[in-house]
């Protein structure tokens, strides 16, 4: 017995139906109906009849499973899709959350420093605290202005110290007039600081670290501009 194709079925399906029809038509005495049509589709039936019934079923599960592996490919694209989308919202989250983490790390950081500093701030004595002398040595002056700067600026405003007088708080330059531990420019200028700005090294270290903080932020400010303009 020979294979049929699928267009074959169809094709003896809808002779199966024809012949259904000039069956009935013939009955109810349809006079369109004639005998050679009647012949011709009894033949008809009588090759679908041929057919053998586990042929047909193949044709149909072919078609079935044709249509199954369809599905099963929408359905992986479809995943697959979703799966990516997913990915997407994960890592746009996984971004968020740690930015946010850096960001909180970074406010700690900040808040923990500007607590070290208002503590630091809290510690430095001011120039009115100490007992003024008839003279100081450099050892003296140098214990004084640590406890009036901040420490972790103290370097900084040494450094310029060094540079500028050598620790002499009686320092005076010949052709300028610049005067004291930090040269001010003229010396006058620290008067704002206290009448006694000649004389007491604490006085001298309160306008210098006024005018460096205002100038430049800090002393650290203040030093960095000096090793790039050898003054400040």
């Amino acid at each position: 017995m020979s294979r049929i194709s699928v267009r074959g079925f169809a094709v003896a399906s809808a002779t199966a139906v024809t012949t259904v029809g000039a069956v009935v038509g013939v009955a109810s005495g349809d006079p369109q109906v004639s005998d050679d049509n009647f012949e011709a589709t009894a033949a008809d039936m009588t090759l679908l009849a041929d057919i053998p019934a586990g042929q047909q079923a193949q044709v149909q599960t072919v078609s079935l499973t044709q249509q199954a592996d369809v599905q099963a490919a929408a359905a992986d694209a479809t995943a697959k899709r979703s799966a990516e989308a997913a990915a997407r919202i994960q890592a746009a989250k996984d971004a968020k959350a740690k930015k946010e983490a850096a960001d909180d790390a970074a406010e700690r950081e900040r808040l923990a420093k500007d607590a070290k500093e208002r503590a630091s701030r809290d510690e430095i004595r001011s120039a009115s605290s100490f007992n003024q002398q008839a003279s100081y040595t450099v050892a003296e002056v140098k214990a004084i202005a640590r406890q009036m700067i901040p420490a972790d600026q103290f370097q900084c405003f040494s450094n310029i110290v060094n540079h500028e007088s050598t620790w002499n708080y009686r320092a005076q330059n010949a052709s300028s007039g610049a005067y004291g531990l930090v040269q001010a420019l003229p010396g006058s200028k620290m008067a704002s600081a206290g009448a006694d700005w000649q004389t007491n090294p604490a006085t001298q270290i309160k306008w210098g670290l006024n005018y460096m903080n205002d100038r430049y932020d800090s002393p650290c400010g203040a030093w960095s501009f000096w090793q790039a303009n050898n003054w400040y």
